[in-house]
């Protein structure tokens, strides 16, 4: 099956089938969230990215096979609604940055800053700290050993712009780590899994940068 990215609420989770990794995608809640299941496909670990809402949904996505970590991208409560269930059902550890991780509903097991890795079996994920829609937002980036990146924004990267961000001091900040911890850092294939909507590439965004900039936010 192809992986296009298009899900909508109440569908059936859009799934790519990487060589060591499985990425699943399943919007959710009345905000169109994304949630996304990865599981390491030798070890059959998962890790959730941002269970957003609708916990009976992303439970039955995990299924039989468990769930060992809940990463929450940022601190705005349409990401996390599901969390304390999900956490409650499945015994999973929870990940956050330190800076947005007191406005979670549960508390933090493994507090991650830029650069730390979170496991995914024997697969890892990188943490890329982008600062400006909330102080402690995160993106997790995904190297295929075979081939590509694929990085997982939350709300901080968007087809069309960056995320929402509420001054300029802000929207200046989050648009300098966009450009220099991502733009500067990935090659255009590099697929963008986005905190609601559809996905991207890096490539697709690229050329927009400058409008961006001069446009704000």
């Amino acid at each position: 099956m192809t992986y296009s990215g298009d899900t909508r609420v109440g569908g059936p989770a859009d799934v790519r089938e990487l060589p060591a990794l499985t990425i699943s995608k399943l919007a959710v809640g009345p905000m169109d969230n994304n949630a996304y299941l990865l599981r390491c496909a030798r070890t059959g670990e998962g890790v959730l990215i941002d269970a957003a809402n609708e916990a009976d949904r992303l439970l039955e996505l995990i299924g039989s096979k468990g769930l060992a970590r809940a990463v929450t991208t940022h601190r705005h409560g349409d990401h996390w609604q599901g969390l304390a269930e999900v956490v409650g059902a499945t015994g999973a550890r929870t990940v956050a940055h330190p800076d947005d991780a007191a406005e979670l509903p549960v508390s933090v097991d493994e507090p991650v800053v830029h650069g730390a890795q979170v496991p995914v079996g024997e697969c890892v994920l990188s943490v890329i700290h982008l600062r400006g829609h909330t102080p402690g937002s995160i993106a997790l980036r995904y190297d295929d050993p075979e081939g590509g990146s694929h990085l997982f924004t939350g709300d901080s990267l968007f087809p069309g712009g960056v995320g929402k961000t509420w001054n300029e001091t802000d929207f200046r900040s989050l648009l300098a780590d966009v450009e220099e911890r991502v733009f500067a850092e990935l090659p255009d294939d590099t697929w963008v899994y986005p905190g609601h909507g559809k996905d991207t590439t890096l490539g697709a965004q690229r050329p927009s940068l400058p409008k961006w900039r001069e446009r704000g936010w």
